[in-house]
């Protein structure tokens, strides 16, 4: 079986907002692409960002909703300073702060931020959980 690769693909509103959000705000490595579709390298798997309605129009489903979607994307990071960081760079790019960093019941410390389209991220550091390249 070959290897895969997972890739989250994100519906926005206003394309050049979501790029530099990503690409500039949160330094985010971007890939040459074209220019309905934005594509960055993430350690492990790919984020795209493509037109809201595009989106919403290739899956068949409406483009009407908002609220919570039932999904948080997640950043991990070595420890609660990192956390505190990445959520002030989210900030100051435009992202809304959500929930603060704070302990966590399990142990670890997180925040959470909503991008310029909604999109819900967790800001983590899990002292139980390894991250980084693989030796």
């Amino acid at each position: 079986m070959q290897p895969r690769i997972s890739m989250i693909t994100l519906g926005v509103t206003d394309m050049q907002r979501a790029v530099d959000f990503y690409e500039v705000g949160l330094g985010f490595p971007r890939m040459d692409s074209p220019p309905e579709v934005a594509f960055f390298t993430l350690n492990g798997t790919w984020l795209g960002l493509f037109g809201r309605e595009s989106l919403a129009e290739d899956a068949t489903v409406p483009v009407e909703g908002s609220g919570f979607n039932g999904f948080a994307l997640a950043h991990n990071v070595h420890s609660e300073e990192e956390v505190e960081a990445v959520l002030a760079q989210a900030v100051t790019a435009g992202a809304r702060l959500v929930k603060p960093g704070q302990k966590t019941f399990w142990g670890g410390y997180a925040g959470y931020f909503s991008d310029p389209d909604g999109h819900l991220w967790e800001v983590a550091h899990n002292p139980f959980f390894w991250i980084g390249p693989e030796d």
